[in-house]
Formats: C-alpha cells, structure tokens, sequence
C-alpha cells in the first residue's frame, strides 16, 4: 500500500503553521476565504509577515502552482476501473477461440483523457525551495480534491515493487502487474505529489513509463520536485535508450519548471518553464504574458499595435514590445500571409510568442503549410519562438486518428520500427516519434502531406521546434543581457 504522507505545516519549520490553517470558514482580518485560499495566497501572507522576502522569480513558481490549483477546483477524476486478472494475461487462446475471438479478454486502454489537468515537474539545486514549495501546494489544495497522497519517490518506488512481487508471487510471473498496480495507486488520490524525483536503478527505468502513464490515464494529477532536468535523468544508465518514452513523456505531460534563480540583473526574471505550453489551459495565458513581458521591453516601450508594410500592402502585430511580437495564431497565419511577410517580421523582432496554435489535420493542410514557412523563417533567422499550443508538438501536423491510420498502413507494408529515414530529426524528437512508430514511410501512409518534400518539410519543421525549445538554444539566445 502506497500511503499518503501526513500534510505539515506548508512552509518552513521556523515558519509555523500555514496560514490556511489558522483562517476561519468566513472571511476574517483582510484573508480570502479558507476554500478560496491558494498557494498565492500562502506567499502573500509570508512575504506580508516577513517570513519570505518578495523574489519575483519564485513569485512566477508560485503562479504555476496557483495556475493548477485553479484547475484543480473544477476538475472532476474519473471513477478508476480496477483491471480484471485475466485481461492482463498473455492472449494465448485455442485455434478455434482464435479465429472466432471468443471470450478473449479486453485490451485494457491506458489512453490519457483531454481534460487531465497539466501536472508540474520543478526541478532545482539543493535550497532551491522545492520543499517549501511542495508544501505550499499540497498544504492548499482545494476542498475539491478529496484524496490526494505525498510520498517520496524512492518510497514509492520500493512499495511499487513490494506491490508488483507480491502480484507476481500470488498470480503467475506472466501476468502484466503494472496496469493493477496503478490503479490501486490511483485509488488512494487524484493527485500524487513526489519528493524528489529521480531514477538510477535500471528496475526502475524499465517500468516507470507505463506505470505513470497508467496513472493519468486514471484520471491522477502528478505533481513532483526534482534535482535534475528530465533530461538529465537516468544518464548513462543501463538500457538508458528505453527511459527516453519515459522522458518524454514527463515534458509532455508535466509542465517543467526551473526553480534555479539564474544571475540576472534584468528587472523582469526569465520565466520558470519552457517556451511552449499545452494545452490551451488557464495556464498557456499566463505563459504567453510572461514570456512576453520578459523577451519584450514593457518598461522602455509599452505594449503596442505596430503596422509594417510589405509590397504595398500592411503587416499588422497586435502587440508589440521591443524586439518582441506577439499574435494567436489566426491573426499570424490564418491570415493570407507568406515567407515575403514573416521575413519581412525578421527585420524589426527577434522574439515571436504565438498563442493559441491548434493541432492540424489534413483539413488544414494550407495552414500547415504557411505555419511551417513561418517556422523556418523564425529557425533560419536565430529569433526565438514561443507557442502556447492545443496539442503536443508531435501531433501538431497529424491527428491522433491520423497517426494512428498512417502506422496501420505502415505495419501492413512492415517500415513502422525504422527510424534511418527521418535522421533530419534531433535525438529526443526521434525517440518521440520512434515510440509511436513515426518515421518518414510512415508518412508516405499518411494523406497529410502530398509528396516527400512536404514530408521532408514536416520532419524538419519538428526538428527545428525541438532545436528551439532545448534548454541550450534558449539559454544562449537570451538578448541584451550585456547591453
């Protein structure tokens, strides 16, 4: 049994109780309501009391969790359906059950929901405040969340496999355990908070994938700290190759923060997460705003509508700051625009936020098309792009159905597991798209793109989303830091 640590005082232990705790049910000395109050409330009233001093750095942390916790209040898991025994034994059925599918057990789906809240992965150096901020959020979650449990990782991980042991004891070695495990998990909290997340044991890295992804796919909302990027974790260990989906799907699924507070002496902090953000949630607003604000100069040239003319005819941004830009999509590439207006865009920004960027199908393949050439121009130009996105970036161009026909089709001909043919992909995108089977003869299955240009161009266009968005890429393109 996973158990759920005892909620302490959120904060330090020279702090004292949280605040939350000491509040009444109805609004008493100036403080919101009990149910209304949030782990923004909780900073305020440390900073007010001089517990905490104002870092506006932390103060954004504080806006993610404070994000969640808004979505958190509305959110509704579903009832977690426990798997039966025999639907997680091999199918190894007699040739007549075989040829009539009688009495074979249902595929148990792992499929995460749309509307599973975007959970959190902060990550930083020892006294970053990952405690402190772990706390603020478990100790504040709103009185809709009924069961939610903390626990340090390696804690869970051991009772995991105590759990897994003993299933395998009681039923047999070829039964799948982890899909049972999970849901018993999952039973115990709509929201996990993990203390310090990490993997080196190979036992670990071989199950981890499956079992957190069985538990979104309950309906379980994670919440974790760590010391390390998930790109950093698991390095140089045994099998490393087979934790990448894992990896993966920690930055898909998790909104990753950085608690480190760089040496910066600009007024405005780089925000905590990563430049894109799905999906579109509370959250993307904030993300867009903040970023904004950060790449553009809102002190030295206040947000504003700006017209560039190009051929005779005008370019118009919504908002504009400095060297920054920022348009939704609709207003960036629903429009009649083409390579000659966003080269022309190069000229006078060096910064784009694009907000609202739906998932494209093949219904869509004109606006595929122009957000691809906005890409490269953005890409060739060593400007820095932020998107706040509907979907994964995998699935920006393919739908889910899309994907999945296209590897139907690419099974049939046997070149779903070859990655040679997308090698324009960068390490992490590639594991992306080898988990899913996605390679360039997968997309000739695919009615998306027309001829192996356009496929070439999809696969490069990921390759540069991805370049863009690493760590490195955003680090060393952060402007005027020596002006």
């Amino acid at each position: 049994m996973v158990l759920s640590r005892k909620s302490q005082s959120c904060g330090f232990a020279k702090a004292g109780v949280c605040a939350k705790d000491m509040l009444e049910t109805t609004e008493t000395d100036g403080y919101p309501n009990i149910n209304e109050w949030g782990p923004l409330d909780e900073y305020d009233e440390r900073v007010h009391s001089r517990r905490l001093r104002d870092d506006e750095h932390q103060r954004n942390i504080v806006q993610n969790l404070q994000d969640l916790h808004d979505m958190l209040k509305d959110y509704h898991p579903p009832k977690v359906v426990r798997p039966s025994l025999e639907s997680l034994r091999p199918r190894s059925l007699p040739f007549l059950s075989s040829i009539f599918h009688r009495n074979q057990p249902k595929k148990i789906s792992t499929e995460i929901a749309s509307n599973l809240p975007k959970g959190l992965y902060m990550y930083g150096d020892v006294g970053s405040g990952k405690t402190m901020l772990m706390d603020m959020f478990y100790d504040t979650l709103p009185h809709s969340v009924t069961s939610k449990t903390r626990i340090h990782f390696h804690n869970f991980m051991q009772d995991v496999h105590k759990q897994l042991h003993a299933m395998k004891i009681a039923h047999g070695s070829d039964l799948d355990a982890i899909l049972y495990v999970a849901a018993n998990i999952a039973e115990k909290g709509s929201v996990l908070c993990f203390d310090e997340f990490q993997c080196t044991d190979v036992a670990d890295a071989m199950i981890l994938r499956r079992l957190l992804e069985s538990l979104m796919s309950h309906g379980v909302v994670l919440v974790t700290t760590s010391n390390r990027h998930p790109d950093d974790l698991y390095k140089n260990g045994i099998q490393r190759a087979s934790f990448i989906p894992c990896i993966n799907l920690l930055k898909t699924r998790l909104r990753v923060l950085n608690l480190d507070s760089t040496t910066d002496y600009r007024k405005i902090p780089r925000p905590p997460s990563g430049v894109y953000h799905h999906p579109l949630d509370k959250a993307a607003v904030s993300h867009a705003e903040k970023w904004f604000g950060f790449l553009g100069d809102p002190e030295g040239d206040a947000p504003h509508k700006a017209t560039h003319r190009v051929w005779g005819r005008d370019i118009e941004v919504p908002k504009a700051s400095g060297k920054a830009a920022m348009f939704t999509f609709d207003e960036l590439i629903g429009r009649a625009t083409g390579a000659a207006d966003y080269l022309e865009l190069m000229k006078s920004y060096d910064a784009f936020i694009v907000t609202d960027v739906p998932g494209m199908t093949h219904r869509d393949r004109d606006l595929a098309r122009r957000f691809i050439t906005f890409i490269d121009a953005v890409y060739e130009s060593h400007a820095k792009l932020v998107l706040t996105t509907a979907v994964p970036l995998y699935q920006l161009f393919m739908s889910t159905d899309e994907i999945d026909e296209a590897l139907e089709g690419s099974r049939k001909a046997g070149t779903v597991k070859h990655a040679e043919e997308h090698e324009e992909v960068d390490d992490v995108m590639r594991q992306m798209m080898d988990d899913l089977g996605m390679n360039m003869n997968m997309l000739k299955n695919s009615s998306m793109f027309t001829g192996d240009e356009e496929r070439f161009a999809f696969s490069r266009a990921l390759s540069r989303l991805s370049e863009m968005g690493s760590q490195e890429c955003v680090s060393c393109t952060e402007h005027n830091d020596s002006d």
